[in-house]
This record gives C-alpha cells, structure tokens and sequence, in this order.
C-alpha cells in the first residue's frame, strides 16, 4: 500500500515542477518582447556646415567672391526646418558691359527626407522648399553703344554709375542628398529650380545678376543653381 507520505512528496514535485516550467516560459517570452521592443533612436539637433560650391568658385572663378552657410534642424522624422545665409560680389564683364553686382541673401523653408534609413545610418534624400530674399547694388563700370557701321568702332562710355538698395524675393524647389562620412560630418549635392516673384529694376539699367538666385534673364522668370555642403551635426537629444 503506498505510503500518504510518498503521494504527498509525488504530488509537491509536480506542482515545483509546474512551476519552474511556468517561470521558464514567462522568461522566454519577456526577453523577446525586450529584444523586440529595441528601437533606434534619432537623432535630433543642429546641422550646420558652408557651401563648398561658393568657396570653389571664390578660389578659382575670377569676378567672384562669396560665402554661404546652411542649417537645419529636425523637427518630426523626416522633416527638417532649412535655412541659408549667404553673401556674393560678383563682375560682369562683357564685351559691352563692365558691371559688378554685390549683396547679401537668406532663404528659409523645409525639407523632407524620403529615404527610409538602415537602423543606425542617418543619410538623407531630400527635396524641399525656399522662400529667398537679397538686398544688393549694381554698379555699372563701362559700356559700349553698339554701332551699326563697322567701318567706326564701337564708342565705350565710362559711367560709374551705382543703383543702390536694390531687393529681389523668389522661391526654389531643391532636391539634394546628404551622406555621413564620418560620424556626425555629412556632405551633400543638390540642385535648385527657382522663380523670381518680386524685384526692383533700376532706371534704365538691368539685374543682370541677383545674390542666391544667380543669373537673371529677360525672357524668363525662372533661374538654376546648385551646391555642395559639408555639415556636422550638433546633437541635441535623441527621440
């Protein structure tokens, strides 16, 4: 006949167990929630940096001197608030007209990141939005009166003649990409459409040139340009 002891000490390592089995299944099933609910955060801050295209052409481009400085900041995602301060002199020398155009510029707007990032990396390719403004001068040098019998040359008239307080506003569609090198150091390309929407035209004389939006033409409302970046990110705080 068995012994109540032995049913007893049967039916205790049952129930231990049960139990050690229990604990085993809940331990399972935490750590995969914890592996599971990992999630990278991004990182949020400040992506300041200069454009390499207007230093280039500063050092290699004869007539033209300037500097741009860009910025961003994340905002949601894959959206950023964009700005860019600048400042360019540029001459214009002609044939048939000798004229320097000098002045500051800001465009401001967003950018939208559409690339979906491995986890870790945090490049970017983007398209966005400007509203752009400058405040210049025109200075006309020389110019020559075109003559229709080429048997006289062309008379050349000295005017130093300057058109001051001069402003233009236009907006940009940008479309760019922006890949880390290094960490936190991006470099980028993009490439801007543009359409002027205001501008003040002196008397009797041209912008042949507008600060930010580039080269000006009779027949067109729209300009082009494009640049190169290099930033470093400023983080702030990750989310």
């Amino acid at each position: 006949m068995t012994s109540p002891r032995l049913i007893l000490l049967f039916c205790i390592s049952l129930f231990a167990v049960q139990i050690l089995y229990s604990q085993d299944q809940n331990t399972v099933v935490a750590d995969s929630v914890a592996t599971d609910s990992i999630v990278y955060k991004k990182k949020y801050g400040l992506r300041a940096g200069v454009d390499l295209a207007t230093l280039a052409r500063t050092a290699f481009e004869d007539g033209f001197t300037g500097f741009q400085v860009t910025a961003d900041f994340r905002v949601y995602k894959s959206y950023f608030l964009a700005l860019e301060l600048g400042n360019e002199e540029r001459e214009w020398d002609e044939e048939n007209l000798n004229a320097i155009t000098s002045g500051s510029y800001f465009k401001i707007g967003g950018d939208y990141n559409a690339y979906n990032n491995w986890l870790g990396m945090d490049n970017a390719i983007y398209a966005g939005l400007r509203y752009g403004f400058a405040t210049f001068n025109n200075e006309l040098i020389s110019y020559s009166i075109y003559n229709t019998n080429q048997t006289f040359p062309s008379e050349t008239v000295v005017a130093s003649q300057e058109f001051n307080n001069l402003t233009a506003s236009w907006v940009e569609l940008i479309l760019g990409i922006k890949t880390e090198i290094l960490n936190n150091l991006f470099l980028g390309i993009n490439l801007q459409l543009k359409r002027m929407v205001s501008e003040n035209t002196p008397e009797n004389f041209d912008n042949l040139i507008v600060p930010g939006f580039n080269r000006t033409y009779d027949f067109s409302e729209y300009g082009v340009g494009y640049g190169y970046s290099l930033s470093y990110l400023i983080p702030i705080f990750k989310k």
